[in-house]
């Protein structure tokens, strides 16, 4: 937000240093951590170093020092910074309180939904996730990797980068055998109305319940996997069909979630090409051939000469010759830098449970001679988990639906609105309790370290109280509401050549934050990072809330806490829409 002020601070430090001689790379800033006033900090350690590495000086703390010194009174007095110090070699610079104060406010109110974003990367990035298999319920199991992944889509594209947004359903396989068999014996005919995945997860669940209790019936169901090996037209047909109900089913989910896709890729796509690329790495000696008495292997320990038993032994064939999961994803990662061949990156939000699967098929491919394989990366994710430890098998039938959470945290919802705003009318009050409860669902998604389960708790995840979307959904409606009894024009910049109060100040500087949160989210793949700010952001609004007046405020102090107001507003918003979550209006 300041590169300007500090652009221009950088340039006459250098060219002074360049008269005396004294060469020096582009400097090292790092904002002075916050105590009441904002500042950059630079240091002159290297520089001294150099000169006592070629022997021109013996002591570098001194130098230093000596150099910050010199180069501070040089400077003088400079626009936008109140003092400057030159402490134990470093420079600090702290900026006039009411110049930054402004210029913070300013600037978001300039660039509003814009503001915290980074400059365009021109780097093309993939993120594959949510990956539900078709022809099963949409449960709960489900949720992490759909919210997680849109939320990282979200913040790369934020920061700067071109997000291409991948789901690869699983769409064929045994379980789509089953299914197909139950429906033809004992369903043929029957179509989904509406809830479409629960009822495609029923009649999964039916057919293992079938099949457990009568195991003479699988021999039908080898049958009928033998008839789609040879394309069976009939059985093309009716799995096409079912197939599209399902994804009308998820499609369903995803609107109310506000996920979108670029593009899809299905595993029944590259059983075929997989089973090539198998062949190929049995030419070049990398994969074992066992057949028919074994599988193909590939013995990555081995091939690297590691000792230790790093990446195991990948199974990339059986020895029927029939595809694993191993055998697609080796055609998947290949297909997609031919269908974008300036990806960056390609990664993968899958659980945490297919890490070493992600490890040895990325490493099989480079060691196979695919260059784009370093570019492939797994984002790992733990499970969510359900009070009382439910434990989620579609096989079983044993699950919380997708439609059932996202129905009952909007009911949840619709409750508290109907209470506190009985004059809404039906749509607006549909429209709040969808936002929140569907803000609900998702921030606990997300306020936990990725790689640590999440315990989905109504209890706490539409509380008023803690770290909640319904928190910082409120703070947004207290700025909604301010704004509007306001009625007066608050457009112009104001300087504030006032005392400004300490929660003022404290807003102030969490609004400056935003961008960095969003590059911190984006170097480690945490949004945890976002929910953080966006929950101590709405925490700094209380706190500026309850203890500074902004309505009955004199002039010029109200007008420039009218513009706080709204610069926090939409910083509120910012951060709500980075998690996918909708800023309500009124609650």
């Amino acid at each position: 937000m300041f590169e300007k002020e500090q652009n221009a601070v950088e340039d006459k430090i250098l060219k002074y240093l360049g008269k005396k001689n004294l060469s020096f790379a582009p400097l090292k800033w790092m904002p002075i951590p916050f105590s009441g006033e904002w500042g950059i900090s630079t240091s002159f350690f290297q520089l001294a170093s150099l000169e006592a590495k070629a022997g021109k000086i013996k002591n570098v703390a001194a130098r230093a020092q000596e150099i910050a010194e010199e180069v501070k009174a040089h400077l003088g007095k400079i626009s936008s910074f109140e003092r400057i110090e030159a402490v134990r070699g470093y420079l600090n610079l702290y900026f006039s309180t009411s110049e930054y104060a402004q210029t913070v406010v300013d600037t978001i109110l300039s660039e509003k939904e814009c503001f915290g974003t980074g400059a365009k990367l021109n780097q093309q990035i993939m993120i594959e996730f949510s990956q539900p298999n078709t022809h099963k319920a949409f449960h709960v199991g489900h949720l992490r990797s759909a919210i997680l992944g849109d939320a990282l889509c979200r913040i790369f594209q934020f920061a700067g980068y071109d997000v291409i947004r991948a789901n690869y359903p699983g769409d064929m396989g045994l379980h789509v055998i089953k299914w197909l068999w139950n429906y033809l014996k004992f369903h043929k005919g029957e179509r989904p109305d509406k809830d479409i995945t629960r009822w495609m997860g029923e009649l999964y669940a039916d057919a293992n319940k079938k099949l457990e209790a009568n195991p003479d019936l699988e021999v039908e169901v080898r049958e009928l996997y033998r008839r789609w090996d040879q394309r069976d037209p009939e059985v093309v047909a009716l799995w096409k069909e079912t197939r599209q109900w399902s994804l009308d089913g998820f499609n369903q989910m995803y609107e109310k979630l506000g996920i979108t896709f670029d593009k899809y890729y299905f595993n029944s796509e590259f059983e075929h090409s997989g089973r090539k690329i198998v062949e190929e790495l049995i030419e070049k000696k990398i994969a074992i051939d066992e057949r028919p008495d074994g599988a193909v292997v590939v013995k990555i320990d081995e091939l690297l000469g590691n000792e230790n038993d790093k990446y195991r032994v990948l199974v990339v064939l059986r020895s029927d010759n029939t595809a694993l999961y191993a055998t697609e994803d080796l055609a998947l990662a290949t297909q997609k830098f031919i269908d974008y061949p300036n990806l960056s990156k390609s990664y993968y939000v899958v659980d945490v449970r297919q890490s070493l699967h992600f490890q040895q098929v990325f490493k099989t491919l480079e060691i196979a001679g695919r260059e784009w394989a370093k570019k492939c990366q797994h984002i790992p994710y733990e499970v969510v988990a359900l009070p009382g430890n439910v434990v989620l098998a579609s096989r079983e039938g044993n699950v919380v639906l997708m439609e059932d959470l996202l129905r009952e945290a909007v009911q949840r919802a619709m409750d508290v609105v109907k209470e506190n705003n009985p004059d809404f009318t039906d749509e607006q009050k549909q429209a709040v309790a969808e936002a929140v409860g569907i803000g609900a669902i998702k921030y606990p998604m997300l306020s936990r370290e990725n790689t640590k389960v999440v315990t989905f708790d109504w209890d706490s995840v539409l509380s008023l109280q803690g770290q909640t979307a319904t928190y910082i959904q409120y703070a947004y409606v207290r700025t909604s509401g301010i704004l509007r009894k306001a009625k007066t024009d608050y457009s112009r910049s104001i300087k504030p050549d006032f005392q400004l109060e300490k929660p003022e100040i404290q807003l102030i500087d969490q609004l400056s934050h935003l961008e960095d949160s969003v590059q911190r989210a984006t170097a480690d793949f945490k949004p945890l990072e976002i929910t953080n700010y966006a929950f101590t952001l709405a925490k700094s609004f209380n706190d500026f809330y309850t203890q500074c007046p902004v309505l009955s405020a004199e002039e010029p102090v109200r007008s420039f806490r009218l513009r706080l107001v709204a610069a926090c507003q939409q910083v509120i918003a910012n951060s709500l829409g980075l998690m996918g979550i909708t800023a309500p209006k009124a609650m």
